[in-house]
């Protein structure tokens, strides 16, 4: 019993030790590790990036400020200067004010390149709206889904019958309420404006004298807004960009007012070699894509450079464009790159006034790039981004190492991981593959009134791509799959579903499924795959024919398949990789049988004459 009572002191005199001893200093935090893409950065460009939150038009108010005098637009050779754009966008924004436009308000833009995109933008947002982004090509009942679902109340567009016509019958089959009609006439320089108005009547809408309608001139008949909305940047809604995101149903991004500025200045930080109030933009690309209005038109504001708009691409006017404006730096996507590589007459141009060119919108094909750059002398980077990320996420550099076959390194403030396929939650080390996910002050807030997709893509703080790639070594990011079904063709996007729901509009259609298929200059081409109903008969001209109302001219498949029987899924769905990859087969044997072809009429040539020992030939 003693000892017993003995061990039991001498435990309890050790515990009043420990108790009586001080506590052990904390052990020093460990330094945070630098991103594999921190050791490749250019000289001078500092990855940590924090943005002050801000209303996005307050980027038009400090350039209006600092380059006034400057030209900030030209159209078509009329030139208005940055403290003319401040003046309209003040007497836009005071018109939009006066149709009702308050904090939250949607207004949608159904406009090509033009001078008023940029002011009626500015706008909207310092009236308060929320600019809801339209591309005029898409078909009607693709234009009344989205107004529909973004809830817009007014509207933005040419009096060109093209575009009119389109909206003038959404006063009746949405909520629209009214229709700001701009004047294309009225953007153009005297000469062209006059011939304008001679050689295009008929292009020219009549518009109707109703309260329903507004002219832009009468929008803008005011003494302009006394103060801008009152806006939280971090919360309220710049812009509602629709996109497929991960499912094909387009959605709207909601993208702050600080995200987009966010995004606006880490371009600006990436490029650090442009000189503010020198440079020169040549804008083709629509400004209702997000890559177009962050890197051209925002993206250019901030930086005091002149906008060169162009409406639409033409690769012989756009040339002429380079050779007679002498821009410096240039925004396009792979097959605008392709196509000036193609053109005929390219050594005629002078396009030595470039610094910089930059592709994005799908992934660049490298001997795309070499002859761009051996054709022009200009440096051309490939970067990524995707709408949900307002939208840049990577680029090459401009300055250092412009990696072959990569997508560039993360932009000041961006994270960007790659999670394992199976498990989310799981990080992949440097060089293996998974999905990429983005973290960084650009992200949307989510997609307008869809909580599950949102919760779907968001997760944690990152955001999920549903795009497939890796990061080497020094953090360069490698794309080469994707998760989701969109088709990226000659830079537009085109949702499968979109075009299978058309496809099924027709009588004889009884199973359709759309693919992208590789393309050397699309980048990806649409395939429809059709199976008809029993005893119909249908040929791909007469199909062609019955979609060319229902979809966008980008969206109608350039090929049409005819089949027995789709491969599908258990639940019904189309297996949609089992086609690609079977075209991607024949594709493959063609190329073999033809490479085969090839080196038999050289062996043909090749082979001595068995009169004269000479060549067959």
């Amino acid at each position: 019993m003693a000892g017993l009572l003995a061990k039991l002191q001498a435990a309890a005199d050790a515990l009043f030790a420990l108790l009586r001893r001080p506590p052990a200093a904390p052990e020093p935090a460990a330094e945070p590790q630098p991103h594999p893409w921190e050791r490749a950065y250019p000289a001078g460009i500092d990855w940590h990036f924090e943005a002050e939150p801000k209303p996005l038009f307050n980027l038009l108010d400090e350039a209006v400020a600092a380059h006034g005098e400057r030209p900030c637009l030209n159209f078509f050779g009329k030139s208005t200067s940055y403290a003319e754009v401040g003046s309209l966008v003040a007497k836009a924004a005071r018109g939009f004010r006066d149709l009702g436009v308050t904090k939250g308000t949607k207004v949608g833009l159904f406009l090509p390149n033009s001078p008023y995109f940029v002011v009626c933008y500015y706008a909207i947002l310092k009236a308060g709206g929320t600019v809801v982004n339209f591309n005029p090509l898409y078909a009607e009942r693709e234009i009344v889904r989205q107004m529909r679902d973004a809830e817009v109340r007014i509207m933005v567009t040419l009096d060109l019958v093209s575009l009119y016509d389109k909206m003038a019958g959404r006063l009746a089959d949405t909520e629209l309420e009214t229709l700001v009609v701009c004047s294309m006439s009225g953007a153009l320089p005297l000469p062209k404006k006059a011939l304008f108005a001679l050689l295009k009547r008929k292009e020219i809408a009549s518009i109707p004298a109703d309260d329903r309608h507004r002219r832009f001139e009468k929008l803008i008949d005011n003494e302009g807004l006394d103060a801008p909305a009152e806006i939280d940047p971090l919360r309220d809604v710049a812009v509602l960009q629709y996109t497929g995101g991960t499912t094909g149903e387009p959605k709207g991004a909601m993208l702050t007012h600080a995200g987009l500025w966010a995004n606006t200045r880490q371009t600006r930080l990436w490029a650090a070699d442009i000189q503010p109030g020198e440079e020169k933009i040549l804008g083709v690309l629509p400004l209702f894509h997000v890559f177009a209005m962050t890197g051209v038109m925002n993206a250019g504001l901030l930086t005091g450079s002149e906008i060169v708009l162009l409406p639409r691409f033409r690769v012989a006017e756009v040339l002429a464009a380079i050779d007679k404006q002498r821009p410096t730096l240039f925004f396009g996507v792979p097959t605008i790159y392709s196509a000036m590589n193609g053109h005929e007459r390219l050594d005629k141009y002078d396009l030595s006034s470039l610094k910089f060119c930059v592709s994005g919108g799908a992934p660049l094909p490298q001997e795309v790039k070499t002859t761009f750059e051996t054709l022009s002398g200009c440096s051309l980077v490939e970067g990524y981004g995707l709408t949900e990320a307002g939208p840049v996420c990577t680029i090459n550099p401009f300055k250092g190492e412009n990696r072959t076959g990569s997508a560039g390194l993360p932009i000041p403030g961006t994270v960007v991981e790659i999670v394992s396929l199976e498990d989310p939650d799981r990080v992949m080390p440097l060089g293996e593959p998974g999905e990429v996910c983005i973290t960084g002050p650009q992200v949307m807030a989510g997609y307008w009134k869809q909580d599950e997709e949102t919760a779907a893509v968001l997760r944690d703080g990152r955001l999920r791509t549903g795009d497939v790639g890796y990061l080497d070594e020094d953090g360069y990011l490698h794309l080469f799959d994707r998760i989701k079904d969109l088709i990226i063709t000659g830079g537009y996007n085109v949702y499968p579903r979109m075009v299978e729901e058309a496809l099924y509009l027709h009588p004889a259609v009884e199973e359709a499924a759309v693919c992208g298929i590789p393309d050397s200059h699309h980048g990806e081409v649409v395939k429809a795959y059709v199976k008809l109903r029993g005893g119909q008969t249908l040929t791909t001209v007469g199909l062609r024919t019955f979609l060319k109302d229902k979809l966008a001219p980008f969206e109608l498949p350039r090929r049409i398949e005819f089949r027995d029987d789709i491969p599908k899924t258990a639940l019904g769905k189309p297996l949609r990789r089992e086609l690609v990859a079977e075209e991607v087969r024949k594709q493959a044997e063609k190329a073999a049988r033809l490479a085969k072809a090839a080196e038999t009429r050289e062996e043909l040539v090749d082979a001595p004459s068995p009169e004269n020992g000479k060549s067959a030939a």
